[in-house]
């Protein structure tokens, strides 16, 4: 039976005492806490026998065993572990204890999953994902500290991550705790602890967050690709970083052996290969560029920001569009620039040599990308809705991306892209230019386009003889409470060698599109559109084209059939 890869630390467990005397001994504590860290000791086919931290302040512990979620065997022990014996081979149960003195009953523990295997677990069953968080019960009223360090070793000493809590002080905190630069991040910014140079065959710098207070417990993530596959840690941390102290025997731990096979499994409870997206995009570019890899993610929260680049032919698939989130905030006022890397990681003390970015998922030069049935959010906010924040960069010309039952949420600049983009039965949404780039074609089919406050969905920069941004039978919709006539259907760049090529066939519009339909100033190029150039739509539904102005052009029915289909604006 494996243990969840997120690494539980009871602080409380090493406060009361040492094995062997478990009661704890000495004052009664007020309140006595639900048992911690269940662990499969050993299993045979007709036994289970399970461990936990002993408990401060308890005398005996009261255990339940359940088949399918209905009650099956119950008793007591004196320490903390115990054997069940009469059980069915090839049987999982379900394991919770709660703790017990003369006055006292504890809650009782998370239910723990176990099954008579024949076995008890090895190594490999216990080992954590590489980039799995280490997660330190520190105490509800646990507060971080400004100096101190956590530092991460191989077992025989070498020191592999550090994390110097005086960086905090060049970052800001926001509500949920995750942690901004105070100042905008540029190539010339000096590379420290609280930053993370993302790799993909390139190092991608960016801000992060690497300790994070959550209901008593401190989670810490390492950065990227700190930790190696089936290799033996341990960590410490200074009392100053949130109240405790951990030493090299506190908290040793193990990683997983590397994946085998082209299918990596994501999954932020650490059951699955990797518990990042970040850690499996990582190890599928060292998988060979043309080598065929799906990234499996399962439902959840990731909070980080990506970097893709030069792998081809990779899916990454998501448990469910609406559970399957991938969510952190990011903006040119944080990191800016749409985003490069660098072939040197960057070293502490140094420049980190790149801007990173403002956006989340940046993705260089890959061919034949798939995303689909998950959700990504920049989840910056500002009160007035400036600043741009990419939710996805594709900077790949030439190249394909495919985005299947995905959601890309943002305001400003949601979604830039350059190549052949092919957009499926999706929700973009934002305010501000919130599609845009310099792609050859770039089709959105069946999809919601939906704005968020008052501005303009497209701004197109294409080469003269592109198709450009094409939009057909889709939705064009409105967050409640924005106002109707307040979005426009494009705005030029105003740069006489692009072309503003976006066309709109058979879309249904809300009252929230401007009765004129396309931004009058700076004009586009063409400013008389054609067929095949400038701003353009055919067979709108849901709102009158009568008052559209004269820098768009509504098309003949034979006109719109190079726009009507896939195989007609792709060619694929």
């Amino acid at each position: 039976m494996k243990r969840t890869s997120i690494i539980l630390l009871s602080l409380l467990a090493l406060a009361c005492g040492k094995p062997g005397t478990e009661g704890g001994g000495g004052v009664e504590p007020a309140t006595l806490t639900a048992p911690t860290n269940l662990q499969l000791k050993s299993a045979t086919d007709n036994s289970l026998t399970i461990q936990w931290d002993q408990v401060q302040g308890a005398t005996s512990y009261e255990w339940k065993l359940t088949l399918e979620g209905a009650a099956f065997k119950s008793g007591t022990a004196k320490e903390r572990h115990t054997t069940v014996d009469g059980l069915t081979a090839g049987t999982s149960y379900g394991f919770s204890v709660c703790a017990k003195n003369a006055s006292q009953t504890s809650a009782w523990s998370a239910v723990y999953q176990a099954s008579t295997t024949g076995k008890a677990p090895g190594p490999e069953d216990l080992a954590v994902c590489v980039d799995a968080p280490l997660v330190v019960e520190v105490g509800t009223g646990a507060t971080l500290g400004t100096s101190g360090l956590i530092r991460v070793y191989k077992a025989d000493g070498t020191l592999v991550d550090k994390i110097d809590m005086a960086d905090m002080a060049k970052m800001t905190a926001l509500s949920d705790g995750t942690l901004v630069p105070k100042e905008q991040m540029n190539q010339e910014t000096t590379y420290h602890t609280f930053l993370d140079a993302l790799h993909s065959t390139r190092y991608r710098p960016v801000h992060y967050t690497p300790v994070r207070l959550n209901g008593g417990k401190l989670e810490i993530k390492l950065h990227n690709e700190a930790l190696t596959f089936g290799t033996s840690y341990y960590v410490t941390m200074d009392a100053s970083v949130a109240g405790k102290a951990l030493a090299k025997d506190d908290m040793p731990f193990s990683t997983k052996s590397k994946p085998s096979g082209n299918t990596l499994k994501v999954a932020a409870d650490g059951s699955g290969d990797f518990c990042t997206v970040q850690g499996a995009l990582s190890y599928a570019s060292t998988l060979g560029k043309d080598t065929a890899v799906t990234i499996e993610v399962a439902n959840g929260t990731y909070r980080e920001l990506l970097y893709l680049r030069d792998k081809n032919k990779l899916t990454i698939k998501g448990q469910s569009r609406d559970k399957t989130i991938i969510a952190y905030p990011n903006n040119e006022s944080y990191s800016t620039g749409s985003g490069a890397a660098t072939s040197t990681k960057p070293s502490l003390g140094n420049a980190v040599g790149a801007m990173g970015g403002r956006g989340l998922f940046l993705v260089e030069s890959c061919d034949q990308l798939v995303l689909e049935n998950l959700t990504i959010e920049n989840t910056f906010f500002a009160a007035d809705h400036k600043g741009q924040a990419e939710t996805l960069y594709f900077n790949a010309d030439g190249k394909k991306l495919t985005i299947e039952k995905c959601s890309l949420i943002s305001w400003q600049d949601t979604f830039l892209c350059k190549g052949s983009v092919w957009v499926h039965n999706s929700l973009i949404a934002g305010h501000c230019d919130y599609i845009w780039g310099y792609p050859s074609a770039c089709l959105f089919e069946d999809c919601e386009i939906r704005s968020r406050a008052a501005g303009y969905i497209v701004q197109a920069r294409c080469a003269a003889n592109s198709k450009g941004f094409v939009f057909l039978n889709c939705s064009l919709t409105a967050e409640s409470g924005v106002a109707d006539g307040c979005m426009y259907l494009a705005r030029s760049g105003g740069n006489s060698a692009e072309y503003d090529n976006v066309t709109y066939v058979n879309c249904s519009m809300s009252s929230v599109i401007a009765p004129k339909g396309w931004l009058e100033s700076p004009a586009p190029n063409p400013s008389t559109p054609t067929a095949s150039a400038g701003w353009k739509e055919y067979g709108t539904t849901g709102v009158s084209t009568a008052q559209r102005n004269a820098y768009g052009k509504i098309l003949t029915a034979d006109e719109a059939t190079a726009y009507s289909s896939r195989a007609a604006v792709l060619g694929w």
